[in-house]
This record gives structure tokens, sequence and C-alpha cells, in this order.
């Protein structure tokens, strides 16, 4: 099964990523993390990537692509996998499909109010040493300002600035709202309140998932 999980900056995708694929046994797939590592690596996309990023130009959708279509041809995502905020346009929706059109899908979009986003992302503390991240709210460092994992500096990026944040999700509700129809149209789009706490949406998350995997599996024991 593929499941794709779609949802604003900061509405929680990584964290419920994590719960789904603890419980299914899924790989979660960011492209933030395999651009991260390509680039670190020095791998032939991780270095036209790293151009990229360098000369402040977007990612060319070609690049991802390739990226996601090695991680999905890894032993682990023979069973399923999940993709975390990818595909964001609803041509990288399409090619998704095309690397792997006969796998079953199930998009879950979660959706939390503007001003949450702010405050959550706001809250939001980063590691540039190790790439941890902390919430003043939700999950502080022991140490104030500090790591926990590796005793650096924490600080706010520029990104989780108040009036960046608000553009950031007008882009990205320009951006999905086409992406959304398309999969409504395939009949596949679950949408999962997000604003009432990581357990509260898992748990409709979980109401959603657990009746087809349920299926799959007995399905595949009987085959």
């Amino acid at each position: 099964m593929r499941i794709i999980l779609l949802g604003p900056p900061g509405g929680g995708k990584g964290t419920q990523g994590d719960l789904i694929a603890k419980r299914t046994g899924f790989p979660r797939i960011s492209t933030g993390d395999l651009l991260r590592r390509a680039v670190r690596d020095r791998t032939p996309l991780g270095i036209e990537a790293d151009a990229a990023m360098k000369q402040g130009a977007l990612v060319r959708d070609e690049i991802v692509l390739g990226l996601v279509r090695e991680r999905i041809g890894q032993p682990d995502c023979r069973g399923g996998y999940v993709l975390d905020g990818y595909p964001r346009n609803l041509s990288q929706a399409r090619d998704v499909q095309a690397l792997d059109p006969d796998r079953p899908e199930i998009v879950i979009a979660i959706d939390v109010a503007e001003d949450e986003i702010v405050r959550r992302l706001a809250a939001r503390r980063s590691c540039p040493a190790c790439e941890a991240v902390y919430n003043l709210e939700a999950r502080k460092p022991v140490r104030e300002g500090a790591c926990d994992a590796c005793g650096g500096a924490l600080f706010r990026r520029e990104d989780d600035e108040p009036e960046v944040i608000r553009e950031r999700l007008r882009v990205y509700a320009e951006e999905t709202e086409p992406l959304l129809a398309y999969y409504r149209e395939k009949g596949n789009l679950r949408r999962v309140g997000g604003g009432n706490g990581m357990e509260a949406t898992f748990a409709v998350i979980r109401g959603i998932l657990d009746p087809p995997l349920g299926a799959a599996a007995k399905a595949g024991m009987q085959a």
C-alpha cells in the first residue's frame, strides 16, 4: 500500500508519518530527508540538487522523482511505504502514479487552522549541527537553548517567522487545491482534522488505515 500524507507546513505530517510507520512497518519517506542525504553523500542526484539550492533555485521535479524512485525500489518498501509531504503538485502526483501504478493508495490530508500552525511553527527550534528539531510548547530541550543530542545552540529558522509562515501557507493552499481535487476524484482522499493533538489525530488516521490494511493482510494469507 502507498500512503500519502498531505498537509500544511507545521500540520504534523512528520509526527503522524512516524506513528503510521511504527504501526504498519512501512518506511516513512520524506523528500526533504532524501535530498539532505543525497547532498551529504554526494550522489549524482545530490550533487545536482546541491548546485540548484546554492543558486537559490528550486530543485527540479525530475531530481526529486529520481530520489523517490531509488528509495521505493529498496527492499523495505515492497510491502508499502508512507510518502510524507510528496507529491506537492498535480504533476508530481501523476509521476508517482506512473512510477508505481498498481499499488493500492490512500491519501490522508491533515487540516489545521492557520493561526494554530503559526503558533506551532513560531515555537519551533532547530539544531544546525545534527538537524534535531524541538518545540518550546510540545517538545522542549532539557537545557534551554541547547540541543539534547549534541549540545549545539538552537535557533528559529527564518521560514518559521510568523509573516513567512503565512506566506508559505498561502502558497501551499494555492498549489495543493488541484492536488486535493485530483485525489478526491480518484476516491481515495480522506481529510483529517489535526488541531486536537497528536494522539487524537492518530486515532482517526488509524481508523482509516486499519480496515484496508487488515483486508490486505488477510488476502495475503489466503493467497
